[in-house]
């Protein structure tokens, strides 16, 4: 639980990350400024870790998983070129965080957890914060959503050894597609964007992210 002192310093946090971490380091996108200043990180964070909030880093949320530094948030969403219209796919819910992000900017967003309790423990926040145009699934990310549909954008917040094909099929004609690629030691984030049968790569930034487990990702922890 939040305490009201905590709500009014989290608020000031919040606005020095936005001013501090993504404004001065480039991130242009109203859209993603207004989301990120507006939604409560603090409520996406276990509440030992919670002093952590908007600190510049990832934050653990158990089960060996992170919620990602608020720069990259900002970043992938950017590159995403994220509008009102889109249905957006994402890969690993998380702690719910970029979820949320992403619902606050497009139509509707489609997330699918490997963790279970990840996935729960997601839905009850963004239940508790209002959000209404959000889908979930728990399962093989590297699948896709586990119903044939298109997406105009996709989102991955894992790290896969290559882009996995079936969100190549899953995505629309001209859509674009975020996804970090590498290994254990050697990551890179990179926007694709589908223009007919050939998917434009372009690189973005060294990163570092935890495994996409699953069929067309890391075959382990």
């Amino acid at each position: 639980m939040v305490m009201p002192h905590e709500k009014d310093n989290f608020a000031i946090e919040r606005l020095s990350m936005v001013h501090q971490q993504l404004r001065d380091r480039g991130i242009t996108d109203q859209n993603v400024l207004d989301a990120m200043g507006q939604i409560p990180r603090e409520q996406f964070i276990p509440s030992m870790y919670r002093f952590q909030s908007y600190a510049d880093g990832p934050v653990a949320i158990g089960m060996g998983q992170t919620i990602s530094q608020p720069y990259i948030v900002a970043l992938m969403t950017q590159i995403l070129e994220l509008n009102s219209d889109h249905e957006v796919l994402e890969i690993g819910t998380g702690s719910g965080y970029q979820t949320a992000i992403l619902a606050k900017i497009a139509k509707k967003v489609y997330t699918i957890e490997r963790l279970g309790h990840l996935s729960e423990s997601a839905q009850v926040v963004l239940a508790k914060l209002e959000f209404n145009n959000i889908e979930f699934a728990i399962g093989d990310g590297s699948l896709g959503w586990p119903v044939k549909k298109k997406f105009d954008r996709i989102m991955v917040t894992a790290a896969a050894p290559s882009l996995p094909q079936p969100l190549t099929d899953q995505l629309t004609d001209g859509g674009v597609l975020v996804i970090p690629v590498g290994d254990n030691f050697s990551q890179e984030l990179f926007v694709y964007r589908k223009l007919g049968d050939k998917m434009i790569q372009t690189p973005v930034a060294d990163v570092r992210f935890v495994n996409l487990v699953g069929k067309f990702g890391f075959s382990g922890e």
